[in-house]
Formats: structure tokens, C-alpha cells, sequence
């Protein structure tokens, strides 16, 4: 069965979204680096990398499926915040983000009857839980922190081994 239009142009949407998240976290590991905060750094430039890897698992279903896909022009993202908790509550709203877009792919399928996209976002479904309870945690450990600078060079020091 062919994968429907309606289909096809929500996932190349959520691949833009995908890139998108990628260059967020790559400008988030930059922000953190130049505050000194090298390990938050490290996670963000891995959650970057993990993010293209997303991309590319929407382009090879679309590819599998026989569809067209359509890469998209990248939004620049912010540069700068007060601090690390704010780079990681904002990576966290950003994978709640992301799990809405996940979910309505999923509503999609499911009123098309596109079995195989269900079974294909059914790993994205659970990757997403995995994202939100990391970006949760860790927005959690820094905002009990507050301003704990021994603290967060803990937690700075626990990030840098993901």
C-alpha cells in the first residue's frame, strides 16, 4: 500500500522539525561550552547528533515507502540564555514539543489506517518518553540546585559521560 500525500508531507514537515531540534541542541552545546560548562556541552552535542539521526530515520521510511522527501530550510535558533537551567527547561519544552508532533503523526495513521507508519512511530513514540524524563530530570537536579556552583559542577561533570 502506498503511503497517502497527507502522510508523505506531515513527515517531511517533522523532518524539518527533527533538523531544527538538531541545530537547537548544536547552539545550545555552544552556549554551554562558552559558559564553561563543558560536560552540559558534551550531552547537547550528542542529543544534536541524535536528533540528525531521527531526520534520517524519517527519510529512509519515506524513501522505503516510495515517497518523495523534501529537505528543508533549517530555522536559526536562539544563542544565548540566562543560564543553564533555562537552556535546559527550554530543551525540555522542546522535546514536549516534539512528542505533540510524534503523537499527531500517530492520530494521522491511525485515521488513514497506515498500519506500517503506526509500527514505524511506535519507536519514536517511546523515544520520546526516554527524551522528555532525561531533559526532565535534568531540569529537575539543576532547578533543586539553584545556584549551588559545586552542584552543578556535579552535574556538569555527570553529563560529560553520556
Amino acid at each position: 500500500m502506498k503511503i497517502s500525500e497527507a502522510m508523505t508531507a506531515a513527515i517531511n514537515e517533522q523532518i524539518k522539525a527533527e533538523y531544527d531540534s538538531a541545530y537547537i541542541y548544536l547552539a545550545m552545546s555552544a552556549y554551554l561550552k562558552d559558559a564553561g560548562l563543558d560536560g552540559m556541552s558534551h550531552w547537547m552535542r550528542k542529543q544534536h547528533k541524535e536528533e540528525i539521526e531521527h531526520a534520517e530515520k524519517f527519510i529512509d521510511y519515506l524513501y522505503e515507502r516510495g515517497a518523495r522527501v523534501i529537505i528543508p530550510e533549517i530555522a536559526k535558533p536562539k544563542e544565548n540564555y540566562a543560564d543553564a537551567i533555562e537552556a535546559f527547561r527550554t530543551a525540555y519544552a522542546h522535546e514536549q514539543y516534539v512528542t505533540s508532533r510524534i503523537y499527531k503523526l500517530v492520530d494521522l495513521a491511525v485515521e488513514e489506517k497506515d498500519y506500517a507508519t503506526q509500527s514505524m512511530l511506535k519507536w519514536f513514540v517511546d523515544e520520546q518518553m526516554e527524551e522528555e524524563d532525561n531533559t526532565g530530570g535534568i531540569v529537575a537536579k539543576l532547578e533543586f540546585l539553584g545556584s549551588d556552583k559545586h552542584g552543578i559542577y556535579t552535574v556538569d561533570r555527570e553529563l560529560a559521560s553520556r
